[in-house]
């Protein structure tokens, strides 16, 4: 009689374990879904293809509700709207047009994130996900750059020193970089002052020249780096005694 009791006790406080552990189940998957973003930065390349994340958490079907994507700067106008379960185009800005996208196969699974296309300077800035019958948003940050190889060619020959003078070109940078010359040890050379132009499409192309002696090493490199974005490119070419190379 004595163990029919303690059965019945631990069996009854399995239960109430189950019982609570499902109340608790329940609290957490019907409580109010929230819109979630990215904790750091996007960082693109210019001309690459790039995704900003935003997704419904707990996951809920968004397919046939009203999302907008929108950019802080951009007044009235959207980056992509989503209406009665397609793209609504009439007040996309036109800087975007044929270039954003949701996956629409991921929406019932509350996946909103917005693809964006051939990423251009001018599309940095802060974005905002947002579901006006949920009230919810996230923001996301968008940093674009862009980095290219320098070019190294023959810009003369100097008599006097008897060596050669070299030119270093990059073109298609963002943020504005910064050119050096070294030797085949990685020391700097002495150079000719860096020119820096700013292209109309607000890439910078960065040139300098370089007289190298024959006290040099043959292995010359032309640095252009930008460290904010953490981006090195680097040309080498080697110089021979008859200025050959």
């Amino acid at each position: 009689m004595v163990g029919s009791i303690k059965t019945f006790n631990l069996f009854s406080e399995q239960l109430i374990v189950l019982y609570f552990t499902r109340i608790k189940n329940i609290q957490i998957f019907t409580g109010e879904p929230e819109l979630i973003g990215p904790t750091q930065p996007i960082v693109a390349r210019v001309g690459d293809d790039v995704t900003l994340p935003c997704h419904l958490e707990p996951a809920m079907d968004v397919v046939m509700i009203n999302l907008e994507w929108s950019r802080s700067d951009l007044n009235n106008v959207y980056v992509y709207a989503w209406r009665s379960g397609q793209e609504y185009v009439r007040t996309k800005h036109p800087l975007y047009t044929g270039r954003t996208s949701l996956f629409t196969d991921e929406l019932k699974h509350g996946n909103i994130s917005l693809k964006l296309s051939e990423v251009k300077l001018s599309d940095k800035g802060t974005y905002k996900c947002f579901i006006p019958k949920l009230n919810k948003q996230t923001l996301v940050e968008l940093v674009v750059d862009a980095a290219a190889s320098p070019v190294i060619s023959l810009a003369g020959i100097d008599g006097d020193k008897g060596g050669v003078v070299l030119q270093c070109e990059s073109k298609g940078w963002y943020p504005e970089p910064e050119l050096l010359w070294l030797d085949a040890e990685g020391k700097i050379l002495s150079a000719g002052p860096t020119e820096t132009v700013r292209g109309p499409d607000d890439l910078y192309t960065v040139s300098s020249r370089v007289t190298v002696e024959k006290r040099h090493s043959n292995n010359i490199i032309c640095r252009v780096q930008q460290r904010n974005i953490n981006q090195i490119r680097e040309t080498q070419i080697k110089v021979t005694g008859k200025h050959e190379f």
